[in-house]
C-alpha cells in the first residue's frame, strides 16, 4: 500500500514537471496583441508567469485536499491497531 502510494505521488509531481514547460505558451492571439508594440515585449513575459500563477493554484488547493485527507486516513488506521 505503502507503495502504491508513494508511486502515485510520483506520478503526480513528474507529470507536473513535464507538463510544466508547456504552460509558457499562450495563445496565438494573446502573444499577436501583446508583442505588437515594443512596451509589449516587456509585458509578455509578465503575461507568462501570470498563466503560471493561475495554473498553479488550483493543483495547491487539490493537493491541500489530497494531503488533509491522507493525514486524516492515517491517524484513523494508526488508532484503529
Amino acid at each position: 500500500m505503502k507503495n502504491l502510494i508513494y508511486g502515485l505521488v510520483a506520478l503526480i509531481v513528474l507529470t507536473f514537471l513535464f507538463g510544466l514547460s508547456d504552460v509558457y505558451s499562450q495563445c496565438a492571439m494573446c502573444k499577436q496583441n501583446v508583442t505588437s508594440s515594443e512596451e509589449g515585449l516587456k509585458l509578455a513575459s509578465g503575461l507568462n508567469d501570470g498563466i503560471v500563477y493561475l495554473l498553479v493554484v488550483p493543483y495547491l488547493i487539490f493537493a491541500g485536499f489530497a494531503l488533509a485527507i491522507y493525514v486524516s486516513a492515517r491517524k484513523r488506521k494508526s488508532s484503529a491497531f
